[in-house]
């Protein structure tokens, strides 16, 4: 096993797409260790509250993702493994960033949901972030709860947006992808191609204006491959539970997807019928709302150990 570093310079070009067109950064073998320098959401172009986010970021040069990091020996058909160590902010203080973008978010419209009324303020919050907390004014602080906003393995053809999940993974904003849980993503062309970026401090169910408290980090991924272990959606694990992860709109297919998958998983590895499994489910299956915001909703649908 060896230790990787993707540091902003090993990076170079950041990337908004994840596709199969670009050049890997790294090569990998299962087993290897990477620590990674993120940036946060807006690449470090919001300095502070004075910006306006509609002019000091051009859209869709947004979530910048590193990568593509390919792991040797992974092919279609097999699952990679992505286990998360740690995650830990980085640069200068206040390094955490929130925001109010016009026409973005879960209760406003948007280029897709037209109304009439005015666009959102812009408003913009500079926060101090720790390895324990945030500090959001005088009054309030809030635990620091890390978590990988985005990660995804390549599409076989497609390149598609950062900003959007699908089967791929990409930009879930699932608080449960954190330190201390397993993430398994569908190899679907050679090496995997690994993509992540746009790291939380904090976020709330939902993601509900759109902007968690984004920041700059860094954060320690372990990378093996599970052969021959076909994904049709990404799948989560940690001490307590399993989970899929569907993302669709409206947001109900999303929930569908992830609980038809995790009906599948329960069948596959722990012996499972198919029915009882959804009657299970139906009276003990946990729900977990990743973001109401992106081109596509997430939801995660999993089942605590106990009942496995």
């Amino acid at each position: 096993m060896a230790t990787h570093y993707l540091t902003e310079e090993v990076q170079g070009r950041y990337h908004y797409t994840v596709g199969p067109y670009a050049a890997p950064v790294l090569r990998v073998r299962p087993g290897d260790r990477i620590v990674v320098e993120t940036q946060d959401a807006f690449e470090g172009k919001i300095a502070d509250a004075t910006a306006r986010p509609s002019q000091a970021v051009q859209y869709p040069f947004v979530n910048p993702q590193n990568g593509p990091i390919y792991v040797e020996g992974a092919s279609r058909g097999d699952a990679l493994v992505v286990r998360i160590e740690s995650i830990v902010p980085r640069g200068p203080q206040p390094r955490g960033t929130t925001c109010l973008v016009p026409y973005f978010g879960g209760t406003t419209a948007t280029e897709t949901t037209a109304m009439l009324h005015e666009p959102l303020p812009e408003i913009v919050r500079k926060v101090e972030v720790t390895e324990t907390r945030i500090r959001w004014n005088d009054r309030l602080t809030f635990p620091y709860r890390p978590f990988i906003g985005t990660i995804s393995t390549s599409p076989q053809i497609d390149s598609i947006g950062a900003l959007t999940p699908g089967n791929h993974g990409g930009n879930m904003d699932l608080p449960d992808v954190c330190p201390g849980a397993t993430i398994y993503l569908p190899v679907r062309v050679d090496g995997a191609l690994l993509y992540l970026g746009d790291c939380h401090a904090i976020q709330g169910d939902g993601e509900v204006c759109g902007v968690a408290v984004e920041h700059p980090t860094h954060t320690t991924i372990a990378v093996d491959v599970r052969k021959e272990w076909p994904l049709s959606w990404p799948r989560l694990e940690n001490d307590r539970f399993i989970m899929s992860i569907g993302s669709a709109r409206p947001m109900e297919d999303a929930a569908r997807i992830a609980y038809a998958d995790l009906v599948k998983w329960m069948v596959s590895d722990y012996g499972f019928d198919k029915w009882e499994a959804y009657l299970v489910l139906t009276q003990v299956g946990l729900a977990r709302l990743g973001n109401m915001v992106d081109p596509n909703y997430t939801i995660g649908a999993g089942i605590a150990k106990e009942y496995l």
